[in-house]
Formats: C-alpha cells, sequence, structure tokens
C-alpha cells in the first residue's frame, strides 16, 4: 500500500515508468507466475576508501563508488547464466534472470534471502559487506527451500537520514526520489530545481552519502571483483575535463562504464552544476562556450554556473552581450534568475 501511495505521486511526473509498472512490483508472482523460488545474489562493490572524501576537491566531479568501474549488469548477468545454467541442468526447471531488466523489487527480495536487510535509506545493508552490494535474481519454477529473512539492525541509528544534502527522506525508510542526488544527476533529463542545486556540490554522477555514513560498512571489503575498482576516467574527473566533452569524447571516455546513462548532456549539466558550487573562477573561460551548445539544458546550467561565478557587473555585462540571442524559454529565465543571483 505504501508502494502503491508513493508512486501515484508520480504517475503525472518524470517517473510515470513506476505507475505503469506497479502492479508487477506488487509480488514476485506478478512477473512469472510459475515461479516458485527466487535466488538472490549480492556482489560486493566496496571502494577502496571513504568517497566522502572527494567533496572536498571541489573542482572534480564526484562520481558514486558503483559507477567508477565497468558496468556491473554484464557482469552479474554472466554470472548468473553460469548459476541458472547449472540449476535448469540439475533439476530440469525453467529459470529466468533479471539483473535491473525487469520490475523486480530486488531489495525485499534479497532480505527475504538473508543476504541483508532494507536500511533507513531504503538500500540493502549486510552485516558482511555493509552497504555496498549490487543485486540480481533468478527466478525458477523449481521448489527450493526458503533461506531464514534478515533482520533489521539500523536500530535507533540515522545517521543515513541526517546525511542526505538535499533533504530527500520524508522519514525513516521513505525517500523521495525527485529530491535525491542518485536520481537528478542520473535519471532525471530535465531542470533541476534551484533550491537543490547547492546542495548537490561537485557531485555529477549519482550520490553515495547516505551509503557511506553507514556504521555497518566497518565490515565492509575493497570489492573482490577487479572489475569493479575505480578506472581512471571514473575516478572524479576533474570539472575541467568534464566541461570540454563532446559526443563522441563522452562516448571514448566513459564506454562500458555506468556513465553512459547520464548522456553527454545530462553529465554536462551536472557538471556546470559542480562548477557554479565551487567557487573555481578558472572555469569561467571552459563554461562560456556552453552558453552555445547545442543542447538547451546546457545552455541553461551555463548561465547559472556563470551567475554563481561572476561578480554581478560581469554578468550584467555578459547578460547585455548573450541573452537577447537565446530562444529558449527555460534558458531566458536563468538570464533573468541570475541577475537576482
Amino acid at each position: 500500500d505504501r508502494l502503491g501511495a508513493f508512486v501515484e505521486k508520480q504517475r503525472h511526473g518524470d517517473m510515470h515508468w513506476m505507475a505503469s509498472t506497479l502492479e508487477r512490483r506488487r509480488h514476485p508472482l506478478k512477473m512469472w507466475s510459475d515461479a516458485r523460488s527466487i535466488i538472490m545474489l549480492g556482489m560486493n562493490y566496496g571502494p577502496l576508501s571513504d568517497p566522502l572524501l572527494a567533496l572536498a576537491q571541489k573542482s572534480n566531479g564526484v562520481m558514486s563508488c558503483y559507477a567508477k568501474g565497468k558496468d556491473y549488469h554484464p557482469i552479474i548477468n554472466k554470472r548468473l547464466k553460469k548459476v541458472a545454467s547449472w540449476l535448469h541442468q540439475r533439476l530440469g526447471e525453467p529459470v529466468k534472470i533479471f539483473v535491473d531488466t525487469a520490475p523486480v523489487m530486488e531489495k525485499p527480495l534479497a532480505m527475504q534471502a538473508g543476504i541483508g536487510w532494507q536500511g533507513k535509506h531504503s538500500n540493502l545493508v549486510s552485516r558482511q559487506f555493509g552497504a555496498w552490494l549490487f543485486l540480481g535474481a533468478i527466478y525458477t519454477t523449481a521448489e527450493l527451500p526458503a533461506s531464514r529473512p534478515e533482520e533489521d539492525h539500523c536500530g535507533k541509528c540515522r545517521l543515513c537520514l541526517d546525511a542526505c544534502p538535499t533533504n530527500a527522506f520524508l522519514a525513516p525508510y521513505q525517500l523521495d526520489a525527485r529530491r535525491c542526488i542518485s536520481y537528478l544527476t542520473i535519471e532525471h533529463r530535465g531542470h533541476i530545481d534551484r533550491d537543490l542545486r547547492a546542495g548537490m556540490g561537485n557531485r555529477v554522477f549519482g550520490c553515495d552519502d547516505c551509503l557511506a555514513v553507514c556504521p555497518w560498512n566497518k565490515f565492509a571489503s575493497l570489492a573482490a571483483e577487479q572489475r569493479f575498482h575505480a578506472r581512471e576516467q571514473c575516478d572524479n574527473p576533474p570539472l575541467a575535463v568534464l566541461l570540454q566533452l563532446d559526443a563522441e569524447g563522452f562516448q571514448r571516455r566513459f564506454q562500458g562504464t555506468p556513465v553512459k546513462r547520464a548522456r553527454r548532456e545530462g553529465l554536462v549539466r551536472n557538471a556546470l552544476i559542480a562548477a557554479g558550487n565551487s567557487g573555481d573562477r578558472a572555469l569561467i573561460p571552459l563554461i562560456e562556450p556552453l552558453l552555445a551548445d547545442e543542447a538547451a539544458i546546457v545552455r541553461a546550467m551555463a548561465v547559472w554556473s556563470l551567475a554563481q561565478l561572476l561578480e554581478r557587473r560581469e554578468f550584467l555585462a555578459l547578460k547585455a552581450e548573450r541573452a537577447a540571442m537565446e530562444t529558449d524559454r527555460n534558458v531566458k529565465s536563468e538570464w533573468e534568475e541570475g541577475t537576482d543571483e
């Protein structure tokens, strides 16, 4: 019922897909009525160091730990296929694999399988691996013995709730994705509300704050899978690099990584917000060319970023020179709002 109530709020927003898949999310059998058992996989992607330390490097764009390595989907899918193939050969029962490929409620299923529990930040937490787990599922018609569900071990702790820079938690276990930096920087394609931009800091793809502060991470370890380790091109690259990405450069740099999901215009939008929050005036010469970018969302955030970095007289002079050439109403709005900064 709580899922349905939250999804209803998103029905007319850019998360309408939640409403369209609600019925299939309500129960595992809605996905496959013949299924009798679900095998859940939890795969550790623990980082080498505390991801919160990167937030102090304001001229770099901070990327979520999960996105710094190779895309986890094909890696986990290949592992699950091996297990599913063995299970099918052994029992002769049909199987289906899901790794973010269908509306499967992986976190509650993983809790029922005993892998961990859903913390107050709504993500899965493990006593062995902390908050750093990828999830996947194998559905089968085979009748398998059930595991013992994991209990909630959050207690009175609310560090994750208090750590959110945009106050995205309505209450423990309730997240408003429309304020969540991970959603805003990855899935959201439009303009980000002005009152949320400062809270984004220098986060350009995802956010690990609520995960990173979890006390259970004291048991976490570095990911054993080498392909999940940070790659140089995704390891919090300089904003100066991100601001100069064209479509070809974006594809070349982030091929085979989760960052591709944001698309070039989305990542540059995020980098412009980070630049505006950085206080680094050395970025101004790299931002100004983006006032002529093909993507209106990029032009709009270039205006906002410059409004944060330029002195008022400088911004007014630039506005007098450039604003009249703009045709997009959202970009025009940023020019007008920027005058009031």
